[in-house]
């Protein structure tokens, strides 16, 4: 079979990683990929929003399976359209991934699945929102509704920093993604990313990850898309199914109760509080870099389980996982996650990627002629297996040691949540 990856990304990366290795696999074509893909596959240059341009290269190919990575074009409906040429393609249809396309939508979704969130409101005019802030006897979060790459969210330390990032949500500065804002309750606890294999009736929930969005060491700085991740993460596993048929089941049910099945992976962000777990947000996709974390984990073929839940005969006895423990350190470029330098000359990426126990995935790369160079904010992610936590981390840092590139930022206390308890 040959099979298309969309997108560009690490998690694009793994993904393309994990299909190249199934026998059953002939080819992958990877758009538009990245300097780390193009050693797995076909690199072609068709940009992942590029709806019309996938369904045309899809069709020309002739690929057996489209795997859609990020979120754009899920919204966007390529499903839809792939679907409808009689292509199969892992992924959800627009009107599921609605639940990651728009913030209002996934509260109001759990709201009458009865999913436990934090209060919330949502608002398309400046005016009403900040009204409703005023009455908040709580600490707020302030949303754009719509995608918005990661960069959506703001918590801002006061009521007046919220009514100021109210201001900046509805002056435009977040784009059409915030056109609708949704202010919601500031929960505190420790995070968890649950994600699930989906069939459209069934799931089979992945190891709990625990991604690390701050950019600064113990939490701190302003939101990334992630600078690292670790599965499985103790503080979810234990109650893994119970936090599954919490956040993943009913979400499921409704969608086939309106007869839109969702099919693909579903993802959510957990926040486990004092009060109990709550869901923070619905992703309707692998999460970055949680997928460098948990396809490296999984023992069946990536591709059986892909079409597993795009044919709905999604088995669970043949998802199996490895019976270790991975930890993925993003090197980021410097002044991410604001501005940063591209095209930095980046050496030590092959070493690394021959170390016992640790795959380089390519992030924001790209090649020039035989020279690997940066293209992106979040450049590598350096994943590490091992029978520990503590062991896959330092596969992992042995590895972010061999690499270079100037001005590179790594976090060097990915896990520090699970080590310390």
């Amino acid at each position: 079979m040959k099979v298309l990856v969309v997108g560009s990304g690490g998690r694009e990366h793994a993904l393309a990683w994990g299909l190249a290795r199934s026998p059953r696999v002939r080819e992958v074509l990877i758009a538009p990929g990245n300097g780390g893909t193009a050693a797995l596959g076909r690199n072609v240059d068709v940009d992942a929003t590029d709806v019309d341009g996938l369904v045309g290269l899809a069709r020309e190919e002739k690929v057996g399976l489209v795997v859609v990575g990020p979120e754009q074009p899920l919204v966007d409906g390529l499903v839809d359209r792939l679907t409808a040429m009689g292509l199969a393609a892992f992924g959800p249809r627009s009107d599921c991934a609605r639940l990651e396309g728009s913030k209002a939508f996934a509260k109001a979704m759990m709201d009458r699945c009865k999913v436990p969130t934090a209060r919330w409101g949502s608002f398309t005019d400046e005016a009403s929102a900040l009204a409703w802030l005023e009455r908040a006897d709580f600490d707020v979060v302030v949303k754009a509704s719509g995608l918005a790459a990661g960069k959506g969210v703001l918590i801002p330390a006061s009521k007046e920093e919220a009514a100021a990032g109210v201001r900046e949500m509805f002056s435009g500065a977040f784009g059409a993604a915030g056109a609708e804002v949704v202010l919601e309750e500031r929960l505190v606890g420790e995070e968890a990313s649950l994600l699930a294999f989906c069939d459209g009736t069934r799931f089979v929930v992945m190891p709990p990850a625990q991604d690390h969005k701050r950019v600064g060491e113990g939490d701190t700085g302003l939101n990334t898309g992630g600078m690292g991740a670790y599965a499985p993460a103790p503080v979810a596993s234990a109650e893994r199914d119970a936090l599954a048929d919490l956040a993943i089941r009913p979400i499921l049910k409704a969608f086939a109760a309106d007869g839109v099945p969702f099919k693909g992976v579903l993802y959510a962000g957990l926040m486990l509080t004092a009060d109990g777990p709550r869901v923070l947000e619905y992703n309707t996709r692998f999460g970055d870099p949680e997928c460098q974390v948990l396809v490296p984990l999984l023992a069946s073929d990536l591709l059986d389980v892909i079409l597993g839940c795009v044919h709905g005969r999604l088995d669970r006895t043949a998802v199996r996982w490895r019976d270790e423990v991975a930890a993925t350190v993003v090197c980021a470029a410097p002044g991410y996650p604001g501005t940063y330098p591209k095209g930095l000359p980046i050496a030590g990426v092959a070493e690394a990627d021959a170390l016992p126990g640790v795959t380089v995935f390519h992030a924001g790369t790209t090649l020039d002629g035989e020279v690997l160079r940066s293209s992106g904010g979040r450049v590598l992610a350096v994943t590490g297996r091992g029978p520990s936590l503590q062991g896959a981390l330092d596969r992992a840092y042995a590895g972010v040691d061999l690499i270079a590139f100037d001005g590179m930022h790594v976090r060097r206390d990915i896990g520090w949540r699970a080590l310390r308890s």
